[in-house]
């Protein structure tokens, strides 16, 4: 079988906010540069730090319901107050020239991703505790505490749906924590769905 026909996998990591999740994420597409990280729409702010089309892609509220009339989404949103979306054409195009895609998005999106498209396996970030979560949440630094009151009272309904994801990583050592989903990642790399035409490649050559 030639390379390229390896079709790309979706990778659709949730976590509650402050579990650690972008932190995971960036150490993943670090070490597997090949992977492409799908860059979402969001009518939010940028944090100290985001890029503008790296990311997120940073738009307002009207551009925002504008592309959901043009059907542009494969899914979207509306968390903490803001409009979040996972533009669709260039999401399947790069899963169908064989390359992996990164999803980083809240519980509602990964199950209209899921729904939507029927594709991907989902990985939900948990931390070890209500306690360790509100610390690292106050540690950021860039949230009043009223968001922060929010936060962890929409952390606990996240966490309630996370029995569907296909696995869960606890983020309490960092290091484990990405040894785990760096596991999760290779093995569904390996699902025979993405290796179409595969076996019969082998068994084509086999004489005897």
């Amino acid at each position: 079988m030639k390379p390229d026909n390896r079709l790309g996998l979706a990778l659709i990591i949730t976590a509650p906010s402050g579990a650690g999740k972008s932190t995971l994420i960036k150490r993943l597409l670090a070490e597997f540069p090949t992977a492409g990280f799908s860059v979402s729409c969001t009518t939010r702010s940028p944090r100290p730090g985001e890029r503008d089309g790296v990311d997120y892609e940073f738009v307002s509220v009207e551009e925002f319901k504008a592309r959901i009339g043009r059907d542009h989404f494969a899914e979207w949103a509306e968390v903490h107050g803001n409009y979040y979306g996972t533009p669709k054409q260039g999401v399947l195009d790069s899963l169908a020239s064989g390359r992996d895609v990164i999803f980083d998005i809240d519980v509602q999106g990964a199950k209209l991703l899921k729904g939507n498209l029927n594709l991907g396996r989902t990985v939900f970030i948990l931390p070890p505790s209500r306690a360790e979560l509100a610390r690292r949440l106050a540690g950021r630094g860039s949230d009043s505490p009223e968001t922060i009151a929010r936060r962890m009272a929409n952390a606990r309904s996240e966490i309630a749906q996370a029995g569907w994801f296909d696995h869960l990583v606890v983020n309490d050592a960092l290091d484990a924590a990405y040894d785990e989903l760096r596991a999760v990642y290779l093995a569904e790399r390996a699902r025979p769905e993405l290796h179409p035409g595969l076996l019969e490649s082998i068994l084509g050559g086999w004489t005897g």
